[in-house]
């Protein structure tokens, strides 16, 4: 009960201010304005008529708002009204003003919002949300899998999982079985949702999975790279649902469980023997699900992609998104970076940073903060090296193009011994390339001993099993290749020796 004698009397026959009025009576200053503004329009004074109680005094100041009747909103059709707000730019007050220029005597803008949450109200609570047609898709995996034959002779079985993506404003469903919900998995499933779809909305609301987002985080969580190239591709925003919070995604929560109960409940007496015959028998039930009509509601999710959400969804691109990875890379010093074993070069100006590789079945991209540098075809042979020579120095470049048959070839121009010399240098390293300098190195001694001088001091090298430059150098500085050879020296160690005990000893 309103306190209004008191405030009458106090103000009346007290003489107190309104502030004064209000701390006594435990109310706001602009509520005691408003009482006495209604006891003057009213013509009331102090004391008040005999006989005037509490309720009279509430009723004559406040009187009751009257009840708008049944017949005050008959003409509005709050289901359309619904449909309608799922249409972009759409609004309640834009719908009140067209309402109001049909019925000009029709209910006011408050009562008209008043009456649309009461009509909410008695639908399902997941279907109180408002979502513009063509903006939103959301995505989840359904807790159920459904067990696959993989293998009939020895009974292996494994579980496949099923993906789940529906629109928001007409709630139309996709869902297909995938063998994991590893990326490759999780992307091939969007991409096929989106064709089935026939268009891509402006927003996907994932749950926070790890194929899809590699960082939760409450206000910026991190979308996993290939995720985050294949939404560029299809010009898509990813808006993850917040970690634990339902709420965010109860869309794609009821259509996992009309998928369930609908689809999966249906299957679960059939055998799979593969995930092309699992997915043909959820095709049919899938169509059959998306027609099926509302409870409540006008049509069916069908009917209402048709007529809403199907034109307001952005056209596919012309390429289908070609699923690749992503990973960071750090170019060495001889400027390669390592992908799966195997090595790809880079421009030498990138050596030692930090890059970020798109790799696919058969191209390899390297990008240095967002700029593609290079590319290559992928090369599955591992411990390799692939390297394009515009990416070497030039010092580099030059020594590039040295090859153990050219150096060989240009080592029999001075002599056979110092062709065979050679040969046998890159044969005792691990790879010939390690060999090059040291080859290079006994061919300039040419230049400075000469090149009879040098054909003789590798011939005494390869008589004294010294096959390095070092040794050849030494040779030439102490003049050994102008000395006949000694005989000794070629003298071959006998096979049979009373301190050599031969190979049928370790018998």
């Amino acid at each position: 009960m309103r306190k209004i004698r008191e405030i009458l009397r106090l103000k009346w026959e007290c003489q107190c201010s309104n502030h004064l009025i209000a701390c006594s009576v435990g109310i706001s200053s602009s509520t005691v304005s408003e009482c006495l503004r209604r006891a003057r329009m009213a013509n009331l004074s102090w004391p008040l008529p005999a006989g005037y109680d509490d309720v009279q005094l509430e009723h004559l100041l406040y009187p009751p708002i009257p009840q708008r009747t049944a017949a005050d909103q008959a003409e509005i059709d709050w289901a359309l009204i619904q449909r309608e707000l799922k249409r972009k730019g759409v609004t309640l007050m834009l719908l009140w003003q067209e309402y109001k220029q049909k019925y000009p005597k029709g209910i006011g803008y408050s009562r008209f919002c008043e009456c649309y949450r009461a009509w909410c109200s008695q639908l399902d609570l997941w279907m109180r949300q408002t979502h513009k047609a063509g903006e939103k898709a959301f995505v989840d995996y359904s807790g159920l899998k459904v067990p696959i034959v993989v293998d009939p002779s020895t009974g292996e079985i494994r579980e496949a999982e099923i993906f789940v993506m529906t629109l928001g404003a007409s709630s139309f469903i996709f869902a297909e079985a995938t063998m994991s919900q590893q990326l490759s998995d999780w992307i091939g499933s969007h991409v096929r949702a989106f064709e089935f779809f026939g268009g891509v909305p402006e927003i996907i609301v994932p749950d926070n999975l790890k194929s899809g987002i590699s960082k939760t985080h409450r206000y910026e969580p991190d979308a996993n790279p290939t995720y985050q190239d294949m939404a560029s591709h299809y010009s898509v925003a990813i808006i993850p649902a917040r970690v634990a919070t339902p709420q965010d995604k109860a869309k794609v929560e009821n259509a996992v469980l009309q998928v369930e109960r609908q689809i999966l409940a249906r299957l679960r007496d059939r055998v799979f023997f593969s995930l092309y015959e699992l997915n043909a028998a959820i095709r049919p039930l899938l169509n059959a699900l998306n027609q099926r009509p509302f409870q409540k509601l006008v049509g069916s999710r069908q009917s209402q992609f048709d007529e809403l959400e199907k034109s307001a969804l952005k056209p596919l691109p012309t390429i289908r998104y070609r699923y690749a990875e992503w990973k960071k890379a750090r170019a060495g010093a001889d400027y390669h970076i390592e992908l799966n074993h195997h090595y790809y070069s880079v421009p030498y100006s990138y050596a030692k940073k930090e890059l970020d590789v798109r790799y696919t079945q058969n191209t390899v991209e390297v990008f240095y903060k967002g700029k593609r540098i290079t590319s290559h075809i992928y090369n599955h042979q591992p411990h390799k090296h692939t390297t394009i020579k515009e990416h070497m120095p030039k010092r580099h470049q030059a020594y590039a193009e040295w090859t153990p048959e050219r150096i060989v070839r240009w080592a029999e121009k001075i002599g056979p011994s110092t062709a065979q010399l050679l040969e046998r240098v890159m044969a005792s390293r691990a790879h010939p390339q390690q060999g090059f300098r040291a080859c290079l190195g006994i061919l300039r001694l040419g230049k400075s001993y000469g090149e009879s001088r040098l054909e003789s001091s590798c011939l005494r090298a390869l008589t004294i099993g010294a096959h390095s430059y070092k040794s050849v150098e030494s040779i030439l500085k102490n003049g050994l290749d102008q000395s006949p050879i000694c005989e000794a020296s070629q003298t071959a160690i006998p096979e049979s020796h009373e301190y050599v005990r031969g190979k049928n000893y370790f018998n």
